[in-house]
């Protein structure tokens, strides 16, 4: 009897989540590869291993050099340049530039060519433009080498209410005069947290206030809290603690193991959080949920039929 060899190992979809008006798209296990893509606002939070769908952003906000946030960086360059995209722009922590920098002169050794690239060390505080009005601002966040979270923000400006009645002829007059007659208001729209443990980052005004949180939640287990604590990562009984402060209507989990079966998952959530804090969560890699959930809101907008329910989770992968 002739045996037939199995086929080599699929990998598995990306995640995909419309949380209007933006979509949060990726792949994120803990230890193998995380990157999360935000198309609208031209950036994807970390480069894994730089597939094909990451390569259409501008900009890549590197939380920490480990590798399977990082080992994507040199092609994520050298693709961009190949198609004609043009130079990506990596956004890190300043311990990496000169890192970085001495992978990209090794690969002229190794291809023979040189390959276009930009970097911008980012401090926490500092800023920088996406979009018109959108700005990426880094924070100190705590992780087992120097890491960084990133919100993204939109600054609009208003008129001060002393001039809420002046007419527009008057207004121009003061402004020409040097009077401040506007503020400055800030709008936290995603807040992406990379790989952490709790702390101070996450009652950073901006990040609480935050429209969306994408964050890790790598431990879900009980009596794994030691191990996350070792790690400098997120247990489930840490994100227990930290979600009454959020406000954001969506917060997204990423950097689950792949130990962990989605239903395991599930039932690990609902044995902690409420209800309300349930209805909040997406797990970024719940494919067949997200997808029924897409699926839905697709119905809703073509005013068609409900779909039907979601199939069962399947395991992680």
């Amino acid at each position: 009897m002739t045996t037939v060899p199995n086929e080599p190992y699929r990998r598995p979809s990306f995640g995909f989540l419309y949380l209007p008006p933006y979509r949060v798209q990726g792949y994120s296990i803990a230890g193998e590869e995380t990157f999360v893509q935000v198309p609208e606002l031209d950036v994807c939070f970390d480069i894994g291993r730089a597939p094909r769908l990451a390569l259409t952003s501008n900009h890549v906000a590197l939380t920490h050099g480990h590798m399977d946030h990082a080992a994507g960086l040199a092609y994520y360059f050298s693709q961009r340049n190949f198609q004609g995209m043009g130079v990506g722009t990596v956004l890190c922590h300043p311990l990496l530039v000169d890192a970085i920098n001495k992978v990209m002169t090794a690969w002229i050794d190794v291809e023979r060519q040189r390959t276009p690239y930009k970097l911008v060390a980012m401090q926490p505080g500092d800023e920088v433009e996406l979009k018109n009005h959108i700005f990426l601002r880094a924070f100190k966040t705590d992780h087992s080498d120097e890491s960084l979270g990133f919100v993204v923000v939109e600054k609009r400006s208003k008129l001060k209410d002393a001039y809420a009645m002046y007419p527009q002829e008057k207004l121009v007059e003061l402004k020409k005069a040097g009077e401040e007659i506007t503020y400055t208001r800030e709008i936290p729209l995603i807040a992406y947290m990379g790989d952490t443990g709790p702390g101070d980052h996450f009652a950073r005004e901006d990040v609480a206030n935050a429209r969306i949180l994408i964050t890790e939640c790598t431990f879900l287990e009980q009596g794994h809290r030691s191990r996350a604590r070792a790690g400098k990562h997120l247990h489930l009984l840490d994100l227990a603690e930290i979600l009454p402060n959020m406000k954001a209507k969506h917060v997204v989990l990423t950097h689950l193991s792949r130990r962990t079966h989605l239903g395991q998952a599930r039932e690990a959530l609902d044995a902690v959080l409420t209800a309300e804090q349930q209805a909040r969560i997406h797990i970024l890699m719940d494919y067949r949920t997200n997808r029924a959930r897409y699926k839905q809101q697709v119905a809703d907008a073509e005013g068609t039929s409900t779909p039907p329910p979601p199939e069962p989770s399947e395991a992680q992968a």
